[in-house]
């Protein structure tokens, strides 16, 4: 079949503009997936703010400190521990009703938190004598997952009073995503994509809990309605990203 040199022009030139229109849907697709540590247009208009830009801390600052303890450090775009003695982590700002989303990984054994309407008045000493916490555990090797009642120790946890509904937790090594909502005392953990533990903050059955757990002979404990949000070092490698916050 003999093929004049005109329709050879047009079929490469067919061929040529195929091939431009495929390569720029692929760069498309290639720039429209999520990235970390930013916001997507759906974020920014539902109203969330970047506690974290995947560069530098400087949302946060030490627990009763003015600025970030030299042994907290961002690695691979994550907040990490990159040293010891660092004590807690604590949001420049504080909240009293929104919803926090964030993702944690959790190294072998290890053990930290996400601690919620944080005081620093001077009669507290620690992150957790007021604040709840999510718990953010290596349920496999570390022993705080066998212990408190029911496996209300566990990852996801709120920690050492209410257990998770159902498991939810990703094996270590591997990103969980959180979101954790605080409003009008209702309270809500969320462990990708499943909510695992809600109550109400001051209700006779928090009440209950709160005097049967660790938490008994501290009289601040879950009293704060504002406050800060806390990530905990608790002397174990963890890593936090794609911490972002709206009020409600």
């Amino acid at each position: 079949m003999k093929i004049s040199l005109k329709k050879v022009k047009l079929l490469a030139l067919f061929a040529l503009a195929v091939s431009a229109s495929y390569a720029g849907t692929l760069k498309v697709r290639q720039t429209t997936g999520k990235s970390d540590n930013t916001l997507t247009a759906a974020e920014k208009k539902a109203g969330y703010t970047l506690l974290f830009d995947g560069k530098t801390i400087n949302q946060f600052r030490g627990f009763r400190k003015e600025n970030v303890p030299a042994s907290w450090g961002v690695e691979d775009g994550a907040i990490t521990l990159v040293g010891k003695g660092a004590g807690d982590l604590i949001t420049k700002n504080q909240y009293e009703n929104y919803e926090l989303l964030l993702d944690w990984k959790i190294s072998e054994g290890g053990n930290s938190g996400i601690i919620y309407n944080v005081s620093e008045d001077p009669q507290y000493e620690a992150t957790y004598h007021t604040g709840p916490e999510m718990q953010v555990l290596d349920n496999d090797k570390h022993p705080d997952a066998k212990q408190g009642k029911n496996g209300n120790r566990q990852a996801g946890a709120n920690y050492d009073m209410i257990p998770l509904s159902a498991p939810a937790v990703k094996p270590v090594g591997q990103w969980n995503h959180v979101k954790l909502v605080v409003n009008k005392g209702h309270v809500e953990h969320w462990l990708n994509g499943k909510k695992v533990v809600e109550y109400q903050l001051g209700s006779p059955e928090w009440q209950a809990l709160v005097k049967e757990s660790k938490f008994a002979s501290m009289p601040g404990y879950g009293k704060i309605k504002k406050g800060h949000i806390a990530l905990q070092d608790h002397g174990d490698k963890v890593w936090y990203k794609n911490i972002k916050i709206r009020q409600l």
